[in-house]
């Protein structure tokens, strides 16, 4: 049966910690990801998309509400008020099937946030959003955080072979994807298929996010290819040099080379995944040149860059992440966009692509005229906020970042300094960009001159 509804069925791939650069397409001649570098020959690729959050739950709920920390209210580890709207919300009202499978961090009082059906293992609330609990006895019961989040030198130290819980989620939500797509294009016993209903179809998993853990096969592959970060130069800043891992000291070349071949398994891990979902698609009788198809994470992974693993940092590793946008039907693939985007765009991006109109006090833009080529009048800006007071700002090729009043700023010149390993704010020559940053931050309600009636970024509505 031909689907005859104007709206186009989306797919939504979406990873954990996947730094920018560890793809084919991206240029690493190491790794092996065939199925994304597939879509994305095809697609358009941004290549300077940053994360709203350098970090998992306010990335997640940044990017589905399409507004900023501070925008939305989670600036630290909250979940989005009940009922707030996010893109899945919106596109429910119009009809769409949304179904998300796998990692969404939607675990306040309403995990399902306009989802019309989850599917995977990640369906939990979290403690602190239980009502009326007796705080003496329900503390007794709840394991400390610092019990179970080990030091990222024993990360490294358990890292190789094996079968993490993060790999088995992935696994059973992979699984579930497909039994949902056989059953909603073919259902094969009786006969209830719906492909006209258009579906926003969210496959998101858990993978390369630490644990470090991969298959025999996959690991030994690339054991003896790949090279960990070293001898990095480590920054004097008291937050950016926070969380070093000391080769040599604190893990040895070799601890370091197995956690990073088993990061780079895990990559093509979720690759064969995407794969085998795009195949069930192809299977099933659809034509994925008429599916909008988007990749990308919600944050990257410093993997020993800078001394540094996991993410939190501002820089390039872990507030940078990978983006493309596949469409062939909307507009022509092949092509590489160089402007600073944020995933908050997403939400305005998949509205006017479906033709759905958009909800207003947002900070996202319309990544449309981007993807038709047309990029004179972009704002060419990207913000990225951790916690309440950690803020970056990127203009171009400079980025800006502010760590409240007790730490200094810092300002990198990517054009000049891709390394990110010189601070230029004294810098004669940035005088002028360094006020310009610093109003901007007041504008987004950040620092000593912050605009005490901050709502939003103030981002010209989505057209």
């Amino acid at each position: 049966m031909e689907r005859t509804n104007r709206l186009p069925n989306i797919l939504f791939l979406m990873s954990d910690e996947h730094r920018p650069d560890l793809l084919g397409y991206a240029g690493d001649s190491v790794v092996r990801t065939p199925n994304l570098d597939r879509l994305a020959e095809s697609g358009v690729v941004f290549d300077n998309a940053y994360t709203p959050s350098p970090i998992c739950v306010p990335a997640r709920q940044c990017i589905m509400a399409g507004q900023l920390p501070k925008t939305c209210g989670c600036e630290g580890w909250l979940d989005l008020a009940p009922g707030h709207m996010t893109f899945s919300r919106r596109f429910a009202q119009e009809g769409y099937a949304t179904v998300a499978c796998g990692k969404l961090h939607h675990q306040g009082k309403d995990p399902m946030m306009g989802w019309t059906q989850r599917i995977g293992s990640e369906m939990e609330t979290s403690a602190s959003y239980i009502d009326n609990k007796n705080d003496e006895a329900f503390q007794a019961g709840i394991r400390p955080f610092s019990a179970y989040k080990w030091s990222d030198a024993r990360e490294i130290h358990r890292a190789g072979i094996g079968r993490a819980p993060n790999v088995m989620m992935d696994e059973y939500t992979v699984q579930g994807a497909l039994d949902f797509i056989e059953n909603h294009f073919v259902n094969p016993y009786y006969d209830r298929e719906d492909p006209n209903r258009p579906l926003l179809l969210k496959i998101s998993l858990l993978q390369p996010h630490y644990p470090y853990s991969a298959s025999a096969e996959k690991f030994n592959y690339y054991l003896n290819r790949v090279k960990p970060f070293a001898e990095q130069r480590l920054s004097e800043h008291p937050f950016l040099k926070q969380r070093e891992v000391r080769p040599g000291v604190d893990a040895t070349e070799r601890e370091l080379r197995r956690a990073t071949a088993a990061y780079y398994a895990m990559i093509e891990t979720i690759d064969d995944h995407y794969g085998r979902v795009l195949q069930a698609l192809e299977d099933a009788g659809q034509n994925l040149d008429d599916w909008i198809i988007v990749y990308t994470s919600d944050h990257g992974e410093m993997l020993g860059e800078h001394g540094i693993w996991e993410k939190q940092k501002f820089y390039e590793a872990s507030v940078r992440v990978p983006l493309f946008i596949r469409w062939p039907r909307g507009f022509d693939g092949g092509r590489r966009i160089d402007e600073n985007v944020s995933l908050c765009d997403l939400f305005a991006t998949l509205c006017d692509l479906a033709g759905i109109s958009c909800p207003e006090g947002l900070d996202s833009r319309s990544l449309r005229h981007l993807l038709e080529g047309r990029s004179a009048a972009w704002n060419n800006e990207a913000v990225s906020q951790f916690g309440p007071t950690n803020v970056m700002i990127k203009q171009d090729s400079l980025k800006y970042q502010y760590y409240g009043e007790e730490m200094p700023e810092v300002l990198f010149d990517l054009a000049h300094d891709p390394g990110e390993l010189t601070n230029v704010m004294a810098e004669p020559k940035y005088k002028d960009a360094v006020a310009a940053f610093r109003r901007r931050l007041g504008e987004l309600g950040h620092g000593p001159y912050a605009n005490p009636a901050y709502t939003s970024a103030g981002y010209e509505p989505a057209r």
